[in-house]
């Protein structure tokens, strides 16, 4: 288990590494060093900010970057503009949620734009509900009461998708076909992709997006 955890855990770290691409200065910008604050407030809401955090907040880190100074808008935010309006509404839950079951929040973003479209109340016609999509056995599974809870649905969905990759020795594509069709038909068929439409689409459709979330490198099958 602790082998597979280490696994998991360069697999996740090298797509985190590759979130950020080095910053090249040309004569139209500039580079200036600042300083990132990570922290929870007196209420448990995580902040990343540049700015200093009360002396009560939980600080979990504060790091120096060379940020680029552009008139142009960042085209990270940009790409996150234009990929959904509602990006934005769930970003500090799902970061939370990512953190509690060490995934990139990239992955959940990608997942939760898929599975809802950031529709907390969705409901597929298998019975699947929330922002996860989680189906009643899933959910009962992981503590979820009430599967419309933003909250909880997340929390349970991210643990779930933690779940099937412990499982599947941190291949991030397989996790994401048993989180479609189950983890017995992945098993079924020789632990690769089932060859079902629906969750070959699916796979695509989040890893595409995920490699759009934070400009990282493709993931391969």
């Amino acid at each position: 288990m602790k082998l597979i955890n280490l696994i998991i855990y360069i697999n996740l770290l090298i797509t985190m590494v590759l979130i950020t691409p080095p910053v090249v200065a040309n004569s139209s910008t500039a580079t200036k060093s600042t300083i990132i604050y990570k922290y929870f407030d007196a209420k448990g809401v995580l902040h990343l900010s540049n700015k200093p955090p009360k002396s009560t907040a939980l600080v979990l880190y504060a790091r120096s970057y060379l940020v680029q100074q552009s008139y142009q808008a960042s085209p990270i935010i940009g790409r996150h503009l234009r990929k959904h309006r509602k990006y934005n509404d769930y970003a500090s839950l799902i970061e939370v949620a990512a953190h509690r079951a060490s995934l990139p929040p990239a992955l959940l973003h990608a997942v939760v734009q898929v599975e809802s479209d950031y529709n907390p109340t969705a409901v597929s016609s298998k019975g699947a509900v929330g922002l996860m999509q989680l189906m009643p056995a899933v959910a009962k599974r992981y503590g979820v009461t009430d599967r419309t809870e933003p909250v909880a649905n997340l929390n349970g969905g991210a643990q779930y998708l933690r779940d099937l990759l412990t499982m599947f020795n941190g291949e991030i594509a397989l996790a994401l076909a048993a989180y479609n069709a189950g983890a017995n038909a992945v098993k079924r068929y020789g632990n690769t992709i089932p060859p079902y439409q629906e969750t070959r689409s699916y796979v695509k459709k989040v890893k595409r997006l995920y490699n759009q979330d934070f400009l990282v490198q493709p993931l391969t099958d």
